[in-house]
């Protein structure tokens, strides 16, 4: 199955502080598994990158797979933030990956699963 990168967990490999999300991603890099992120997840990490990040980032996307945005993903991603929006606050760009994770059947690698309540949606780890 592959796998979809959310932007938390792309800031943590890129910043190496939590052990255990090193250890995992190590284990997914090496599994043989296609890796995928969003573009949102791409402007998301950009659009927060410290200066001395920028050398790191730009070798780390390269090595992953991007997942092309149609207009199935946003039509599905309408369709969630008018099921899921006002009940749980699912802003565009969570709807968007989430969207991509449901089209490219990947499961969804994030530390923040209360931000993805829609069924349908698998995740890693």
């Amino acid at each position: 199955m592959s796998v979809l990168l959310d932007s938390d967990i792309v800031i943590e490999i890129l910043r190496s502080r939590d052990q255990e999300i090193l250890a995992l991603w190590n284990a997914l890099a090496n599994s043989g598994s296609e890796i995928l992120f969003s573009p949102v997840t791409g402007a998301e990490v950009w659009a927060g990158a410290r200066p001395s990040e920028l050398q790191t980032i730009t070798g780390f996307f390269p090595m992953l797979t991007c997942a092309q945005a149609d207009y199935r993903i946003g039509k599905l991603a309408g369709d969630l933030i008018r099921q899921f929006g006002k009940s749980h606050g699912l802003k565009i760009g969570d709807a968007l990956i989430a969207a991509t994770a449901i089209q490219h059947q990947a499961a969804l690698w994030t530390r923040n699963r209360k931000h993805y309540p829609m069924p349908g949606l698998n995740f890693h780890s």
